[in-house]
């Protein structure tokens, strides 16, 4: 999770924030998905779309991750260690489906269990591959494990993060390429005291990208061959973009294998990026840029060149705090949404729409709010949406409605 910081100014006293799975649905399931949706109706503008929620659990402590599973149920992570499950036809199961507790750092309000997604062969193996703070320093670390069995996880790879305890990233999701993506703040504080955004040396502010299918040498994975920085000198091997300050929440596209990614201002702005896979390497800016303005000039690089966000709104002087980064919408409930692309701000709440056009650049509304402090966006089996609540512990169902566009109104494009 995340603490908001503003350029060089303290903390809000007593405001949690977060800076702060989303993972893709099983691959049968993405491919009927897809399929469907391309005969279905034609999306709508996005000015005539809203968000409606309705609340279906409660009582769940701290929850800040969420991943769909084949047979239905939504596993829910909480801060502390410990991973619920959800089913619409029983509702939120009393005991967790797994513990790691005993594994966790949680001394800061940004440390814990920060993500979670199934295994592609999930419904055969059990497998979950999770992202947390670990015991004793808070280092960022990316395990799988089977579900209910604590003590069969195994590390796959860790990166060192003592220093400050916020800005941990920690979305892990697979890709239709059967890879699995991690993401890592820049290493904390304020202003990238390490310089890390720009440092391809380090995995600090960057996602990553590893076969988790193999092992290479003492290492627990292999690094893909078309990684963009494999032949690098100096380089992670395991980094695929870079230049990020803390991203809390991205998702991939199940149709395109597109990442989308929400990454969180220092008070300026906040930003969406999308990513496609032919952008590999790309660099997104930080601490050069805070979204498309410059931040600090001596990060900058001549004749480098930095990939603008698609969209980002302004953190200072209003009541946005923290993007969360959410999902492209693929379900069949409302055809009109299906390739819209949907966010939230872990303050204001607002429901951000982002969807690229036929013929280039974006189009992007504001569609209604979400449930107060929204964690995490994400897809059940079925591609349909849900949205985790922070402090309020609740768990809501989301779906879309048609409404008329206010006069004068219309979406933004880029």
């Amino acid at each position: 999770m995340l603490r908001r910081r503003r350029r060089a100014a303290p903390v809000l006293a007593g405001l949690l924030l977060l800076a702060l799975s989303v993972s893709l649905l099983p691959p049968a399931s993405v491919a009927g998905t897809a399929a469907a949706g391309t005969s279905r109706t034609r999306p709508v503008p996005l000015t005539e779309l809203t968000v409606v929620t309705e609340q279906v659990a409660f009582g769940l402590q701290r929850p800040i991750a969420l991943t769909g599973l084949p047979d239905g149920r939504m596993l829910i992570a909480e801060k502390n260690g410990t991973v619920r499950a959800y089913h619409p036809a029983t509702g939120l199961a009393a005991k967790p489906v797994l513990d790691l507790t005993a594994r966790i750092d949680t001394s800061d309000n940004e440390r814990g269990l920060l993500g979670i997604t199934p295994a592609p062969n999930f419904a055969r193996t059990g497998i979950l591959y999770v992202a947390y703070t670990s015991l004793p320093a808070g280092a960022l670390t990316l395990a799988r494990v089977p579900i209910g069995a604590p003590g069969r996880l195994q590390v796959l790879l860790t990166q060192e993060h003592a220093e400050y305890g916020n800005h941990n990233g920690g979305q892990v999701a697979f890709g239709r390429d059967g890879y699995l993506y991690w993401s890592l703040g820049d290493g904390g504080h304020a202003n990238d005291p390490f310089k890390s955004g720009q440092d391809l040396g380090t995995l600090l502010g960057k996602i990553v990208r590893i076969d988790v299918n193999r092992t290479c040498g003492a290492k627990p994975y292999c690094v893909p061959a078309d990684n963009p920085f494999v032949r690098t000198r100096g380089a992670r091997p395991e980094i695929w973009v870079y230049g990020l300050r803390n991203p809390w929440r991205f998702s991939i596209d199940p149709v395109d294998n597109s990442l989308w990614i929400g990454d969180v201002g220092q008070g300026l702005v906040e930003e969406i990026n999308h990513i496609r896979p032919w952008q590999r390497g790309a660099n997104l800016g930080w601490s050069c840029r805070e979204g498309t303005p410059v931040f600090d000039p001596e990060q900058c690089r001549p004749g480098v060149q930095y990939t603008d966000p698609v969209f980002e709104y302004p953190h200072f002087m209003t009541d946005g705090c923290s993007v969360i980064g959410g999902v492209v919408y693929r379900g069949s409930a409302t055809p009109e949404a299906w390739g819209t692309y949907v966010a939230s701000d872990y303050c204001s709440t607002r429901a951000y729409a982002v969807r690229p056009k036929l013929t280039g650049g974006y189009e992007t509304a504001e569609i209604g709010n979400f449930p107060t402090q929204p964690t995490a966006i994400e897809r059940d089996v079925r591609g349909e949406l849900y949205v985790l609540s922070d402090l309020p512990g609740w768990l809501s169902r989301v779906r879309f409605e048609r409404v008329q566009p206010a006069s004068g109104g219309g979406a933004a494009n880029r």
